[in-house]
């Protein structure tokens, strides 16, 4: 029998913690960098580049 497929919760989980959430309040929540940016108290840019790496990295966990 083969290997399970990969969830997108597994995929998310296996993320660091800052990625996982601002990936979840940019796609799940659709919450724009500035709203996340607002909220978590750290500059838009930061976000747009942790939303970039952690994209990245879970097309490379999927496999896309």
């Amino acid at each position: 029998m083969g290997k399970q497929p990969l969830t997108l919760a597994d995929a998310l989980a296996s993320l660091p913690d800052e990625e996982r959430i601002i990936l979840t309040m940019h796609y799940l929540k659709s919450m724009s960098a500035i709203e996340i940016a607002t909220m978590l108290g750290v500059p838009e840019r930061s976000v747009d580049t942790i939303i970039k790496q952690g994209k990245a990295r879970l097309s490379a966990i999927v496999g896309i």
